[in-house]
């Protein structure tokens, strides 16, 4: 049976494992978490070297140095707090014992004799509580900032078509007390909780933010803002922004991760295309053709399925650009990318992925741009919108939105897996404006997140021969030429629909790195 540990400030969850300071995660690793629990458990009591060892590190063999580093770890942490360096006393020769504030212990179960409450059947798609930020500041006058900040955000996550939010009048009624995540996810009937705290001091506020599995108690996001207090309603939009869309492509990491672990007989439309989307991520021919029969088998239950069919347009588009330029490829990229326009009218993912496609493929920038805006109009947070739109922006020679929703791409999702598509956007939104330093600093870029394309390699062979360094670009050629060995510079900028104030730039440079004109 698990149990939440709360002492002074802190809370230790012994389910997930973790220890909070308030609401915000504390960094301390697995360790001193196992030795913190024993502690605190046996708050006032003496805990021999033996006992904690063990804790640690079950069945292992260790120095005593290990727990001794452990321990100041623990100190480091409490130090923070007035007197805390003194909350873990060292006993000579005996151990330990755990001497701060008296430890409450909450166990993860209903109170005895009570009944649970029964659990909501989960909706067929990711589903998602916000319980109320916690207001640490000391004024119950900044609970407006606490609670505008969470009904923001609720709003900005129930615009993703996907995800299904529980209404802010239910999150609410938690308000004030001290639940288990467990608990609101059998209550809500929702598999994701997102909480977090709101202080303030002075004129800076520190907002932070954890997505956490309910049945499991598994960490799937944290994060924490610090911002000067200048403008609190732009800084309530600005960190909204950051937190929906920084969730966005966590939450479908771990809906991936679940649906690996569910029988393959069991899978419906939506689960068919989350097993294809870790698959057309990669971008290669390869992978995409493992994505397909996926997609294919979506469609077949739900023909309208708007971004099933943008993730088909899409494999078709690698196909077609990185293996001969089929034209049977193009075709039906760009008929999935009608589709997923026309099925996805009011889904961001869908538009991005169909607007990209489109852009790329078929050339039509206009629709493709109304459908990118449309997108973010949608969910102003799409990380895929604006990774998608940035590269679509840049092939088309205009640097300047390339640039901006490339930086904006990277600010709300800068680990996400398509990372390389703003890169690359970049690349060539920089290379435009000659600032070739800053081109071939992105390219580099673009290869250590997905180091298996080659036309991030030719963005940086031309780069630096932009630069004069000559070998070094001959020196990508082969990279090149190896991943692609189709490439030839008129036969990518024709098929990618390249302007000519990109496309003669490139050509010469790529020329002089030694690529087949």
């Amino acid at each position: 049976m698990a149990a939440i540990y709360t002492f002074g400030p802190f809370r230790l969850d012994e389910a997930a494992g973790i220890l909070f300071r308030g609401t915000e995660p504390v960094a301390l690793g697995q360790r001193a978490v196992a030795l913190l629990h024993v502690l605190v458990e046996g708050a006032g009591t003496p805990i021999s070297k033996d006992r904690l060892i063990e804790s640690a590190w079950p069945g292992l063999a260790i120095e005593d140095s290990n727990l001794t580093v452990q321990i100041g770890a623990l100190r480091r942490i409490f130090a923070e707090e007035p007197g805390g360096e003194n909350w873990i006393e060292t006993l000579p020769r005996r151990g330990y014992r755990y001497v701060g504030p008296v430890v409450a212990k909450e166990d993860h179960r209903e109170a005895a004799g009570a009944q649970p409450a029964p659990a909501l059947a989960l909706p067929d798609k990711p589903s998602l509580a916000v319980l109320p930020f916690t207001n640490m500041s000391g004024d119950p006058e900044q609970d407006y900032f606490a609670d505008g900040m969470v009904e923001d955000i609720i709003t900005g996550l129930a615009r993703v078509k996907w995800l299904f939010v529980v209404a802010r009048n239910s999150s609410f009624t938690y308000k004030g007390q001290s639940v288990s995540v467990s608990r609101v996810g059998r209550e809500l009937g929702v598999r994701y909780v997102l909480e977090g705290s709101v202080r303030k001091v002075g004129r800076q506020v520190r907002i932070t933010g954890q997505l956490v599995e309910a049945e499991t108690g598994i960490h799937i996001w944290a994060e924490r803002y610090d911002r000067p207090l200048d403008d609190i309603f732009a800084l309530q939009d600005e960190i909204t922004l950051n937190v929906v869309g920084a969730i966005q492509p966590s939450l479908r990491e771990a809906e991936i991760e679940r649906v690996k672990r569910k029988r393959p007989e069991s899978l419906d439309a939506y689960d068919l295309a989350l097993r294809a989307i870790p698959h057309v991520f990669v971008a290669m021919p390869a992978e995409a053709q493992k994505a397909m029969p996926f997609l294919e088998k979506a469609l077949t239950i739900e023909a309208d399925y708007g971004t099933a069919h943008g993730l088909l347009a899409w494999c078709n588009e690698i196909f077609f650009v990185r293996r001969g330029y089929n034209r049977e490829n193009r075709d039906a990229a760009i008929r999935h990318a009608q589709a997923a326009l026309a099925y996805g009218r009011d889904d961001a993912t869908a538009l991005a992925l169909g607007a990209f496609v489109i852009s790329i493929i078929e050339h039509d920038r206009a629709t493709a741009l109304d459908a990118f805006e449309q997108a973010l109009a949608i969910s102003p947070s799409s990380a895929l919108a604006l990774f998608f739109g940035s590269n679509a922006s840049a092939y088309a020679g205009n640097a300047e939105p390339a640039i901006d929703w490339a930086e904006r791409a990277l600010r709300i999702s800068p680990f996400d897996r398509l990372s390389y598509v703003a890169y690359q956007a970049l690349a060539v939104g920089h290379f435009l404006h000659g600032r070739y330093d800053e081109a071939a600093h992105a390219a580099r870029h673009a290869i250590h997140s997905n180091p298996s394309l080659s036309v991030s390699y030719s963005l940086l062979a031309a780069t630096l021969a932009k630069l004069g360094h000559i070998e070094e670009a001959k020196a990508m050629a082969p990279q090149v030429l190896a991943l692609d060995p189709s490439f030839s510079a008129s036969r990518f900028c024709t098929a990618i629909g390249i302007p000519i104030v990109l496309a003669e730039p490139l050509t010469e440079a790529w020329s002089a790195a030694g690529l087949p004109p």
